[in-house]
């Protein structure tokens, strides 16, 4: 089964190729549907809550995350602590599988606190992604948009920031290692390997800017981009898309052709059965294959987390 985080809901299907699909949560936009290990169950950050289900999605669970808007989830390497990245940028955890929520207010007292907003959400910021390696178990990574990326080592009790370098609109951080990550960017794909001492741009021979989410399976590192952001994506034009992968070290990226490009940008990302899959925004999911990428099935509405359950 395949869930799909989308701008309507939660959407369940039996698989990438599919003529229709089931809306299974009715949870507005749905930024996140994530599986963590070592944690029952799938979790989806919605704007109207954090929910939880244990059955694969025929029945939800509202966390109770005191801010509404949640943005982004974590389930530790450990087993022990789930996190909640929200709108206004705050982040809370829990002890006791969602039962009750404590803020971690440490993320407030960064020195770049003041500058976390843009105008177009609503002079705010959010904790877009979180993220953990298994390797470093209390290591938390955390991406703002806008605010840039940055790291505790204590659980998230205190943090430093790890923005030098890095265009602070971030919308995703893939966690690579304990201290590799690669960050997608309204202005850019980056990449640490010293846990955000230091960043090195990816994309300096690319003509796509605007990127969303970056996924790495069986040693390919994928990513998608725009060249501008939402707001000219619409009309006939599109938003001028692109898809990338790399096979090599350090990425050498290659553009490649898939269904609904130009027009459709590339959201999500999953890996089952060791096929890639990835979904547009406009509710399009496209699958992996030896000659290329081709035509799975649609969805009613844009699409911004895949999750296989």
């Amino acid at each position: 089964m395949l869930l799909a985080g989308t701008d309507d809901g939660v959407y369940r299907t039996a698989g990438p190729r599919f003529e229709s699909a089931r809306r299974v949560l009715d949870a507005g936009r749905t930024m996140r549907i994530r599986r963590f290990d070592g944690w029952d169950g799938v979790f989806a950050a919605t704007k109207s809550g954090l929910y939880r289900s244990t059955d694969g999605g025929d029945s939800w669970i509202d966390l109770g995350v005191p801010r509404e808007e949640v943005y982004s989830v974590l389930g530790d390497p450990a087993g022990e602590r789930l996190y909640a990245g929200t709108h206004p940028a705050h982040l809370y955890v829990s002890a006791d599988d969602g039962g009750s929520w404590t803020e971690l207010a440490g993320l407030q007292d960064l020195p770049s606190r003041e500058e976390w907003y843009t105008p177009r959400h609503r002079d705010e910021a959010h904790v877009r992604s979180l993220g953990a390696h298994p390797d470093a178990p209390d290591r938390l990574v955390a991406g703002v948009e806008v605010g840039g990326v940055h790291v505790s080592d204590d659980r998230g009790e205190t943090w430093t920031e790890r923005r030098d370098g890095l265009q602070d609109d971030v919308h995703h951080v893939l966690v690579r290692g304990p201290d590799e990550y690669v960050a997608s960017c309204g202005g850019g794909l980056y990449r640490t390997r010293d846990a955000g001492e230091s960043w090195t741009r990816l994309d300096r021979d690319l003509d796509h800017t605007y990127f969303r989410e970056a996924f790495e399976a069986d040693g390919v590192l994928y990513a998608a981009a725009a060249r501008s952001s939402p707001g000219t994506w619409q009309g006939s034009s599109g938003a001028d898309a692109a898809l990338f992968e790399s096979r090599t070290e350090p990425p050498e990226f290659e553009a490649l052709a898939y269904p609904g490009r130009p027009e459709e940008v590339v959201l999500a990302w999953a890996a089952r059965d060791r096929e890639v899959l990835a979904a547009t925004n406009r509710g399009r999911i496209i699958v992996r294959e030896l000659d290329g990428w081709v035509q799975g099935g649609t969805l009613p509405a844009g699409v911004r987390s895949l999750c296989p359950v």
